[in-house]
């Protein structure tokens, strides 16, 4: 098997050095009048406009109209046509983001993000205020490899990039409007226009649609349903030539039910133990007074305000100046169980407030192409973690009285002793505590990058980031001792609400050299060697000493990151046909993982040396003037290093990485008569299996894994080029495909991991309208 396995490997590994060299002797096919060149694209990846292919690292690049054709709404969709990208989207309040394997999701106050998302140029990148809509784009830019002099100190793996469209001189504005099944509507427009001086843009988005888990709990909406709305006025001043100031605001709510946490051990009141049908999860009958929400779901608020200014100073210097303030709030109740019975009840009550200020004077020359400025990062954040569960209910499910009865019977019904228990004197014994972790950070950077060109051939470059943080970590629990058992229920050292805080402060120096290499003017050969870090965490939580609470405080060590990577960029000469493709190695000191200890708690540890190994390539070809196609590929052999001094997880893979994963696509477009015009897209993915989390290992019988996945989407429309509308047909997850988005969860602590299925095959009808 393992023979067989390696021999693949190295098949495909010489398929893809195989098109990434098609390069040099590229003649896909004779060019007629009637072909078109693809479509290219600049990116701003290094701090100024260059084409893709002059960029001496690996980026994959999509514009706002491509999104539009391929109908791709939402960040997790995306990332299932960029290699090496990964998102997992539980819920607005809680997605995942994945370069190369390295994930970046804690939902902790006091542990740093590894990817940075930027937003408009600003770091968005802590995880509870990390998810937008992806509406009126202008271009998405996903970086891989550690990238800290360009994005900050959250990349140490990587950076997603996105900037949304600004306002024109022109007027001009769109509307459009979707129907589909599970009673899903969406609407989306814009406006702009102005004059020399002064032009404007308002876009928004409103997204609604029922749950497809059906919840057979009464007076309980369906599970993984959506209501989300977004507004982004924009305002951009250019009172001369060499000035311009662009003010952008965004608003987000999400008022999402609840996420489809589903058990396998015990069945519903239906019978059914599957994860991608019922689900019966009632919540606490407490809830709106221990979490603040009556019913399960999501309440999340974004308020985002950036200040960019550019100013041309001469032919040569620009100072560019970021102000950004971002605040979040969000509550999601869920049922951590996935039973109908009053056991495992959780909510998550986060929310942070992010301040930045980046200074940067660039420099472009004949030979010289460089910048250098600083920075300043402040973010204040908690995360509260309310429970509630009935008592008699929580230690018979977890085994502990010795009852003789199941949690749950074969009926559906939920054993509540307590009548027993107490002698009657109590029909229910209602049970709640909390936790709290706090965060504070503030982060100054100093930072310079030159990229000089050597000859016409060769370019190199070097770059440097010097950041200095102070950090304040804080924790608090209130856990009193139960009626039943006479201690608390979960096994927590409770400081009784009191908050335990501690100080560090840290340092580190962050690197990147590259090498750009013109073979010709159709082909590059590029080489990068960058650093990046995981900062320490300081973890802050209780324990006894003599008698007494006291605060626990460890500090776990940095995570740092050696990127080593070489590829290939090109496109022929008619730029029918473009590729990429590069091979990188990466090497992990300290490697940071997530784990939950057996009260539930995320915490983050130390799991020693990892290494990374992977393969991407990117192609694209106009095969004719109307159809386009392009496919994207990865393998990735993410692993902690089997080696007895990294504990039990030696040699386990990286979680939600798949070892293998293709995205390909067809863009098809022809005119039908001289006003109608057809526009169709067709897009399948693959990935190979993932592990939800490092341990790789079943829990309580039941495998914390996901299989294959492939999955089809098409769309279909009629357009007319003189009225400028459109009508669409679309089909997400055509062939209705059942997978999970994740498993074990918060229930995985208790024995009774949850499982939370993927969404089936969603059709609709969408109509567009643009006014000029």
């Amino acid at each position: 098997m393992n023979s067989n396995k390696n021999k693949f490997k190295e098949k495909l590994l010489n398929s893809l050095i195989l098109a990434s060299m098609a390069g040099y002797s590229v003649s896909v096919h004779a060019v007629d009048e009637s072909e078109k060149d693809i479509e290219r694209i600049t990116v701003t990846t290094q701090k100024r406009v260059q084409a893709i292919q002059d960029v001496p690292v690996t980026v994959t690049a999509f514009s706002g109209e491509m999104l539009e054709q391929l109908g791709i709404q939402d960040l997790d969709v995306l990332s299932e046509i960029t290699p090496g990208l990964v998102i997992q989207e539980q819920s607005p309040n809680n997605p995942g983001f994945v370069i190369r394997g390295i994930t970046s999701d804690s939902g902790s106050a006091q542990a740093a993000p590894r990817v940075s998302v930027y937003y408009n140029g600003t770091d968005i990148s802590r995880s509870r205020g990390s998810y937008f809509e992806l509406f009126d784009i202008e271009r998405v830019e996903v970086v891989k490899g550690p990238q800290a002099t360009l994005f900050g100190t959250a990349a140490s793996v990587g950076a997603l990039s996105v900037t949304t469209r600004k306002p024109q001189e022109l007027f001009e504005a769109g509307v459009s409007a979707g129907l589909g099944n599970y009673s899903a509507r969406n609407l989306q427009g814009f406006v702009t226009g102005g004059n020399p001086k002064v032009q404007g843009r308002v876009a928004f988005t409103y997204r609604e649609r029922d749950g497809y888990i059906e919840n057979i709990a009464e007076d309980e909406a369906d599970l993984n349903g959506i209501e989300r709305f977004g507004i982004r006025p924009s305002v951009r001043f250019t009172p001369n030539e060499q000035l311009t100031i662009d003010l952008v605001y965004n608003y987000e709510k999400n008022d999402d039910s609840g996420t489809s946490f589903k058990s396998r051990r015990f069945a519903p009141t239906n019978g059914d133990t599957s994860p991608y049908s019922f689900a019966e999860a009632t919540g606490s009958p407490l809830a709106a007074q221990v979490f603040g929400k009556a019913d399960l779901g999501i309440e999340r608020t974004v308020k985002d305000l950036s200040l960019t200014l550019n100013w041309q100073l001469n032919d040569q210097w620009q100072l560019t100046s970021i102000s950004a303030d971002r605040r979040f709030d969000s509550l999601e109740v869920f049922d951590a169980d996935g039973t109908q019975a009053w056991f495992l009840e959780f909510a998550e009550d986060a929310n942070g407030e992010q301040f930045s200020q980046e200074l940067r004077l660039s420099y472009a020359g004949d030979k010289l192409n460089s910048f250098f400025g600083v920075s300043y990062f402040d973010e204040e954040g908690s995360q509260r973690v309310p429970f509630s569960t009935e008592e008699s209910v929580f230690l018979n499910c977890m085994g502990l009285l010795g009852s003789g009865l199941p949690c749950i019977n074969p009926d559906g019904s939920v054993n509540i002793l307590t009548p027993i228990l107490t002698g009657g004197a109590a029909s229910i014994l209602p049970y709640q505590g909390v936790f709290q972790n706090f965060g504070e950070n503030t982060a100054y950077s100093v930072f310079a990058d030159f990229s000089y060109a050597v000859s016409e051939k060769l370019e190199l470059t070097a770059g440097l980031r010097f950041v200095d943080e102070d950090k304040t970590s804080g924790y608090a629990s209130d856990f009193g001792a139960s009626i039943l058992a006479g201690v608390p229920l979960l096994p927590v050292v409770s400081t009784g609400g009191e908050i335990f805080s501690a100080d560090a402060s840290f340092d580190a120096w962050l690197p990147r050299f590259n090498a750009l290499y013109r073979l010709n003017e159709q082909m590059n050969l590029y080489a990068t060697v960058s650093k990046g870090r995981r900062s320490e965490v300081l973890d802050v939580s209780s324990s006894i000493s003599e008698g007494n609470v006291v605060p626990q405080i460890t500090e776990i060590p940095a995570e740092t990151i050696w990127n080593y990577e070489a590829g290939i960029k090109g496109n022929s000469s008619d730029n029918v046909f473009r590729y990429a493709a590069s091979v990188f190695y990466q090497d992990y000191q300290n490697f940071q993982v997530s784990r939950q200890d057996d009260a539930g708690n995320f915490f983050t540890e130390n799991a020693g040396n990892a290494k990374n190994l992977g393969v991407e390539a990117e192609l694209k070809w106009a095969v004719t003037a109307d159809l386009e196609w392009f496919t994207n590929l990865a393998w990735i052999d993410a692993k902690i290093d089997e080696n007895s001094s990294n504990g039990e997880l030696a040699g386990n893979r990286f979680r939600l990485q798949p070892e293998y994963s293709v995205g390909t696509g067809l863009l098809y477009s022809r005119d039908l008569t001289s006003q109608y015009r057809l526009n169709s897209s067709l897009m399948y993915t693959f990935r190979s299996d993932i592990f939800f989390e490092e341990d790789n290992a079943p829990v309580a019988d039941f495998d914390i894994a996901q299989g294959a996945v492939q999955l089809t989407s098409v769309r279909l429309g009629i357009e007319h080029s003189r009225q400028n509308w459109s009508v669409t047909l679309f089909a997400s997850n055509l062939f209705d495909k059942e997978y999970l988005v994740d498993a074990g969860n918060t229930g995985s602590a208790f024995g009774y991991p949850s499982f939370i299925s993927g969404a089936p095959r969603f059709v609709g009808i969408e109509f567009r309208k643009t006014f000029m």
